[in-house]
């Protein structure tokens, strides 16, 4: 099989239509008065990006889903049923996570402020996602059990226990793409680079071989396709309906490749933001109002450095990529 074409054809056909799409949507968003909220306690400057049309994400959402069934029956009939459901279903992980976003977005809209769902909602229902998204790859892989520890070429059957951190890696990176998209065109650079290591994964290793590839090739062309307005000055934002997705289709090609923890290692861009967030929260609080960080998460204290928003975006893919080499000599 000719999986170099798949990934080729892959790429352009999802960045294609993502370009096509949002080119449509932007106006629509526009004309319905779907424009991002700017909270108060977020950097003064990001106050003039307020009215920016938002949930952008369900241009390359749409792209995904197409490419990626058609993709998904081109896999069927080479490489039998048994290696793309689990392709299948990374993808309505992310399509799931797609739609806790759509419904956050919504509710801010119109609230007519940036708070949408709450965070036990929202955590709850990504919580059922990863509990059937597990269920599902529970049933392909005969309920196997054991986690694998990148590096250490081991691994441990851990019971119950597996789906217990199984749950909690799928709704934290979830909410750390999330977290990730705060400025123009940082969440999908990342993304990028990651779906790099996914597609590179796929074809050095062998490892998932055709479906890893292909969900390389998606997450490729959706964030490259977006890239195109959501750089700085960003016409349109991904909202969570576009980072929610993101989060469940990157780390669900971890799983894919049956090494979850490798995403912290390729992701770790989007942990160091969940960490600052942490780690701010927790030293505010032990120090009775002190703050380890200008703000949080990190990127805006780069901002309140001085950074611009496209040098933040191009060192924090950068780093990225070489976290993706990093993850390349942990996969087995």
């Amino acid at each position: 099989m000719n999986y170099k074409l798949m990934f080729i054809t892959a790429l352009i056909l999802t960045f294609g239509i993502t370009v096509v799409i949002s080119k449509k949507l932007i106006p629509a968003l526009k004309s319905r008065k779907m424009g991002q909220k700017i909270l108060e306690i977020g950097p003064r400057w990001h106050k003039s990006k307020e009215g920016t049309p938002t949930m952008g994400g369900l241009a390359f959402i749409t792209a995904s889903v197409i490419v990626g069934i058609l993709g998904g029956v081109y896999l069927w009939n080479t490489d039998g049923m048994e290696s793309t459901i689990p392709f299948m279903m990374t993808l309505m992980l992310g399509v799931f996570g797609g739609f806790i976003g759509c419904i956050d977005d919504a509710a801010k809209l119109r609230n007519r402020r940036n708070e949408g769902l709450t965070a036990p909602q929202k955590f709850l229902l990504q919580l059922v996602a990863a509990a059937l998204y597990l269920w599902g790859m529970g049933v392909v892989n005969g309920g196997n059990t054991e986690l694998y520890i990148p590096y250490l070429d081991a691994g441990f059957d851990l019971g119950v226990w597996y789906y217990i951190i199984s749950m909690i890696l799928i709704t934290g990176m979830m909410n750390s793409v999330n977290l990730t998209d705060g400025i123009d065109g940082l969440s999908s650079g990342v993304t990028l680079a990651v779906g790099a290591f996914f597609a590179v994964s796929g074809f050095i290793t062998g490892i998932a071989d055709g479906p890893i590839i292909l969900l390389g090739a998606v997450i490729i062309g959706s964030a490259a396709g977006f890239l195109v307005y959501n750089i700085h000055p960003a016409k349109v934002f991904m909202g969570d309906t576009g980072s929610i997705f993101f989060g469940g289709l990157v780390v669900g090609g971890a799983f894919m490749m049956k090494n979850p923890l490798i995403i912290l290692v390729c992701g770790f861009v989007y942990v160091m933001e969940t960490l600052s967030v942490i780690l701010q929260v927790v030293y505010f609080k032990l120090t009775h109002g002190k703050r380890l960080f200008k703000m949080a998460p990190i990127h805006h204290h780069f901002e309140k450095c001085g950074w611009s928003e496209n040098k933040i975006v191009l060192v924090f893919t950068a780093a990225t990529v070489a976290f993706c080499a990093l993850a390349l000599l942990g996969v087995k």
